[in-house]
């Protein structure tokens, strides 16, 4: 694929472990520039003027939170003028919920945290979908949230979870939402794991069975992710 110069995607980056992962070669073969705006660090007005592709990552606050951290309203904002501008939008985890608030859908705590690896069950339209790579890893993913949000209006639900009906969504071809993490790279998981401890110890999760889970699904994941971004950039 030939780079195409001039192509700046933007990442909002909560916590530095919870980056672009296999997302990024990917987005570097597409011919874009991944720049990260880390929230509560970085200056929010560098996305007064929408970047040809908005990427909303996790991280461990609220999407309803902005009481306490006022970045979210910002975030908010970013996502409604890259809407607004026709410009494509990517959320994963905290990202999916912003960007469903963003189109006036309530967030709100989950019946109780879900944590690991555990599979999804796709719509009709999600096996027909960007997501449809995910069925080489058996459709297992990476969940690490702890709340959930509505189907935004005239949003297409693309799979769910029997904890959390609406786990990915797709509103037109230009927005995006996934609620689990299709972007973890197994490599990685050690510093998820130092950096949620005590989110970990308050849900009782095992660790050495999320990292045996990790060692089964992990590789298939990155790579069945990677192809799931490659996809949805192919269909802008």
């Amino acid at each position: 694929m030939t780079a195409l110069p001039g192509k700046r995607a933007c990442a909002i980056r909560h916590v530095a472990f919870e980056d672009a992962g296999s997302f990024a070669a990917v987005l570097a073969g597409h011919g874009y520039h991944l720049d990260y705006l880390d929230a509560g660090i970085d200056d929010f007005a560098a996305l007064a003027e929408p970047p040809e592709l908005l990427i909303v990552l996790g991280g461990p606050i609220a999407a309803y939170d902005e009481d306490l951290y006022p970045v979210i309203a910002h975030e908010v904002a970013a996502i409604e003028r890259q809407i607004a501008a026709d410009k494509p939008v990517l959320g994963v985890c905290l990202g999916a919920q912003l960007i469903a608030r963003a189109l006036g859908a309530r967030v709100y705590p989950g019946s109780a945290k879900e944590i690991g690896w555990a599979p999804l069950s796709p719509s009709q339209a999600g096996k027909r979908s960007c997501l449809a790579p995910l069925a080489q890893n058996d459709w297992q993913v990476l969940h690490w949230h702890g709340d959930t949000f509505d189907l935004p209006q005239g949003s297409l639900r693309l799979a769910s979870t029997s904890m959390a009906e609406n786990q990915a969504f797709s509103l037109g071809p230009r927005i995006l939402g996934l609620q689990f993490h299709v972007e973890a790279q197994p490599q990685a998981l050690e510093q998820w794991l130092i950096g949620h401890a005590a989110e970990i110890a308050q849900a009782n999760v095992d660790i050495s069975g999320l990292r045996e889970d990790t060692k089964r699904w992990g590789a298939g994941l990155e790579r069945a992710g990677a192809s799931v971004l490659d996809v949805w950039l192919d269909e802008l």
